[in-house]
């Protein structure tokens, strides 16, 4: 199961899937060009919530419509330094279905 991380360093902002960079899929939908963000609801926070539901899903147009639910639900409310698996992102995005019934 891959392990997503992000934190803040004194060279910025590292945000890794198993260790590597995290692709922030620009190709897909380019919220901004400031790069990830999270602990708020907002442009680069949701350049995230795509680029993890996008890696996760491996499906553009699935994490496109679940992306801004995501960010909010999620992402706005991650640590400086934090760790999801896939797992916890299943659970997330899971829950993300059944409060929309």
């Amino acid at each position: 199961m891959k392990v997503y991380s992000g934190s803040r360093t004194i060279d910025g902002i590292v945000v890794t899937v198993d260790g590597e960079p995290l692709d922030g899929r620009y190709g897909v939908k380019r919220f901004t060009r400031t790069g990830f963000e999270w602990t708020y609801e907002g442009a680069g926070p949701a350049q995230l919530s795509l680029a993890l539901l996008a890696d996760h899903l491996n499906d553009d147009a699935k994490a496109l419509e679940l992306c801004d639910g995501f960010m909010r639900a999620v992402v706005a409310n991650l640590e400086n330094d934090w760790e999801l698996t896939g797992g916890d992102i299943d659970r997330a995005v899971e829950a993300l279905g059944n409060r929309d019934k």
